[in-house]
């Protein structure tokens, strides 16, 4: 079994997380290393329930985390995460991220991931506010905003979530919180500018990583959201 990828390399600045979602399924050993310059590969997990499309579970994710060369920072899109997602910590994954529709207590089970050694993330749909998570974020190591409808690649980035964003780098410095803010959906080139000036520092891409040459297009989405961090 391959040693857990080292996290040090992860820029401090602003993270690229490819999302494995647009790669070729059948060659993902080869995938994953094509973006061996990205931050995290991002592992969408769903579950034909809490969204309308199956994908991966424990067994794939964990040999992805076996042959990647990049940490993992899987995004759970299923029902019950309270009793599913510490198995993916325990995996061995960097960053395990449920959704707050989903969880019966987001809290708890955040505690859970941390306890296990995985950074703990909380998601919400573009139609779910942030208010509520707004004075529970210190329990959290990374906060997901969800920039399309989650369950499916290639849509079409949505400007209006970004209010969300603001109030939660707003509560982020205000506070001298160490969370990272991570947008997913409909990342590009010009989008990653909108988010990252909105407060964003943590990007899943994934066609617009796997539709070109992965180390350039990574490149050139960090180049664009750099002058915009926060």
């Amino acid at each position: 079994m391959a040693s857990t990828p080292s996290a040090d390399r992860i820029d401090p600045r602003v993270r690229i997380n490819p999302s494995i979602l647009a790669a070729d399924f059948v060659n993902m050993q080869t995938e994953v290393e094509r973006i061996a310059t990205a931050d995290l590969v991002h592992v969408d997990v769903m579950d034909n329930h809490f969204v309308p499309n199956l994908t991966f579970g424990p067994q794939m994710v964990g040999r992805i985390q076996e042959v990647s060369p990049v940490p993992l920072d899987v995004h759970l899109m299923i029902d019950d995460p309270d009793r599913w997602a510490p198995g993916y910590a325990e995996l061995g994954a960097y960053s395990v991220t449920f959704h707050a529709e989903a969880a019966h207590d987001p809290v708890a089970l955040a505690r859970r991931l941390r306890s296990i050694g995985a950074r703990a993330g909380i998601a919400v749909k573009p139609g779910t506010g942030i208010e509520p998570y707004l004075d529970l974020l210190e329990e959290f190591d990374q906060v997901l905003v969800m920039t399309v409808e989650p369950g499916f690649g290639g849509q079409s980035f949505m400007p209006e979530t970004m209010p969300k964003l603001n109030a939660l780098r707003q509560a982020v410095e205000a506070r001298g919180l160490d969370v990272w803010l991570q947008v997913d959906g409909g990342i590009t080139e010009e989008t990653i500018v909108t988010a990252a000036a909105a407060g964003a520092d943590t990007f899943v891409a994934g066609s617009s990583v796997f539709r070109g040459e992965p180390a350039d297009r990574i490149a050139a989405l960090r180049a664009a959201a750099l002058p915009h961090l926060h």
